[in-house]
């Protein structure tokens, strides 16, 4: 006999995604039901005019070969988000981002407020009974058993400084807290809950930069982004008397980034391919969510990978951190 949901207690953001610019993409979960991964994007919208107020970190610490010269020490990036509910289909949402990237001492730290970005979410399912639907308004446990999907879409905003310069006059556009026009995303994500523990999540999707041309004059395009995320999530411990679960999570994501084009030529020591490991827990108190994880790189083809010093798939480790609450 299908239960009311009662233990729904609140849908919370799954810390959205940090590309390698610091894109961002979605995700969400609910106390009782399928899980969430810790970083990539899950099939749950948020409940129809209830709002989320969210905040993660994405703390890069970078492997270092040189000692007689800087290099790229550590990069953090902040994400502040608001989201809301449409409709029971449809979430929108606005990232707010905030990036610190240090180098080693002599090297250029560059720190500031970046693009922001707006996203849109829409969800969808399947059973075997009534086919192909929206998200409805309410679902009982055995309908969150069902195929849950999502597809969403955003585009940053050309809010943050693309063109700081460093002590010495010069723009380095890794460095820039913006992008000088808007990029673009797209994705699409599936959930299956396998048994009343255990949650697949998978996800495909996309992010597009634009050509621009700085105050110096160097034209720049940053290579394509192209991921595919899969995340396993345990329901460890439920205590509905006290409103909290404890989940352990296990994800891997898979990246493809395309080179980089300064003046039209791609460049050296850009792009490649990648895949991550993370293992991590989520934890939920009434509205509250928090998320922990620690993601490495177990296998890496760099494009002149002596180069990429710095970039993604030179980590030694990435811990990322969020914590939301739905109002």
């Amino acid at each position: 006999m299908k239960r009311p949901l009662a233990l729904l207690i609140a849908l919370i953001w799954s810390a959205p995604l940090l590309a390698h610019h610091g894109v961002a993409g979605v995700g969400a979960a609910a106390l009782e039901g399928p899980g969430a991964p810790i970083e990539s994007a899950s099939s749950a919208t948020l409940p129809a005019g209830r709002a989320l107020a969210y905040l993660k970190l994405d703390h890069a610490e970078y492997k270092r070969y040189d000692p007689t010269a800087p290099e790229a020490d550590y990069a953090r990036y902040w994400m502040t988000g608001l989201g809301y509910g449409f409709t029971p289909w449809f979430s929108g949402y606005l990232f707010v981002p905030y990036h610190d990237k240090t180098d080693e001492p002599g090297g250029y730290t560059s720190r500031g407020w970046a693009d922001l970005a707006l996203m849109g979410q829409l969800g969808f399912k399947y059973d075997g009974r009534d086919g192909w639907q929206l998200n409805p308004a309410h679902e009982s446990l055995d309908d969150l058993e069902d195929w849950h999907f999502t597809v969403f879409a955003g585009a940053t905003l050309p809010t943050g400084n693309a063109n700081a310069r460093d002590s010495l006059g010069q723009i380095d556009p890794g460095k820039s807290r913006g992008f000088g026009k808007s990029s673009f995303s797209l994705g699409a994500s599936a959930a299956k809950m396998l048994s009343p523990r255990l949650t697949l999540n998978l996800e495909i999707s996309a992010i597009r930069f634009q050509e621009y041309t700085y105050a110096d004059g160097q034209r720049v395009k940053f290579g394509d982004e192209n991921r595919l995320n899969g995340a396993l999530s345990y329901r460890l411990l439920a205590d509905a008397e006290r409103k909290f679960r404890l989940d352990g999570v296990l994800e891997a994501q898979y990246l493809h980034l395309g080179r980089d084009k300064a003046d039209g030529v791609g460049e050296a020591g850009t792009g490649g391919r990648m895949v991550y490991l993370m293992p991590g827990i989520r934890a939920y108190l009434d509205s509250f969510s928090i998320a922990l994880g620690v993601k490495r790189p177990v296998w890496t083809r760099l494009n002149e990978s002596h180069l990429q010093q710095g970039a993604e798939g030179k980590e030694k480790y990435r811990l990322i951190f969020s914590v939301s609450r739905l109002f």
